[in-house]
């Protein structure tokens, strides 16, 4: 499967950030960062505590810039897209719901505020409340769903505008096993049917392996890109066999130095 060509793909060249503590010291969070999504690929971000994946996500989110280095969303760079915040949507680890929105108002709010009709926001809207199961919770408000619901409203939501690029911040970090692994599977039904590029950031391994295509590896302080490892198992993937556990050894050898130069 995969978007159409020019639908999504990625690329980042040379990146670099670097911020400024509160005593004016200078800490580089990335540096010479080099990667390049294609169209409808899933790609998952590994790496220690520290590593820079979520500043990477909130510079391709265009609510940071660059210190060094450009991105590119199908060719154009970042700066230079003034549907910038149509094209690309983020699904954070907080469900970042408004308490006082339905489940339908939350699915609705991005496009409310891009100026879509109401026809088209109605449509689109009940969608995605389908897509994600929640037909008869769609008028509660989020004080009334569990953790897997409202991360199914946080995806439905980033997913409302037609997005090229989902962009995925730990989105499961909070779930317990069971949720989360339930998760996994709808958002891959999800990501098949829309045939969006994903790039998803998570702390675990077993969980990349189950979701992505290929998996990047990053160093520790300061981030960089370490390894690059494709997933060739076939999905549904099987987390207890042969390949599977392979590929896992191989991302844990990469990621154990890390983590150990990261202190965590």
């Amino acid at each position: 499967m995969g978007s159409p060509a020019g639908k999504g793909s990625l690329r980042i060249e040379d990146l670099g950030f670097t911020y400024a503590t509160p005593k004016g010291e200078a800490v580089v969070a990335i540096e010479q960062m080099d990667l390049e999504v294609s169209a409808g690929e899933f790609v998952c971000l590994l790496g220690p505590s520290g590593c820079g994946k979520s500043t990477l996500l909130f510079i391709l989110a265009g609510l940071l810039q660059p210190t060094r280095g450009k991105v590119f969303l199908d060719r154009t760079a970042l700066h230079e897209l003034g549907d910038l915040y149509e094209r690309i949507s983020v699904v954070f680890q907080e469900y970042a719901l408004f308490p006082w929105l339905s489940v339908r108002g939350n699915i609705e709010f991005p496009m409310k505020i891009r100026g879509w009709p109401p026809e088209r926001r109605a449509a689109q809207m009940e969608r995605f409340v389908e897509m994600v199961h929640l037909g008869s919770w769609a008028d509660k408000k989020p004080s009334q769903l569990s953790g897997g619901m409202k991360q199914r409203v946080g995806i439905a939501r980033a997913l409302a505008l037609d997005p090229a690029l989902l962009l995925m911040d730990e989105p499961f970090g909070a779930l317990d096993a069971q949720t989360r692994s339930v998760m996994q599977e709808e958002l891959l039904a999800i990501w098949e049917r829309e045939e969006k590029t994903v790039l998803f950031v998570t702390h675990s391994i077993p969980e990349a392996i189950y979701l992505a295509d290929r998996v990047v590896v990053m160093t520790s302080h300061p981030g960089r890109v370490k390894a690059v490892i494709p997933v060739p198992e076939p999905r549904p993937r099987d987390v207890t066999s042969a390949g599977f556990n392979r590929i896992q050894r191989a991302v844990l050898d990469l990621l154990r130095p890390e983590i150990q130069k990261a202190g965590v």
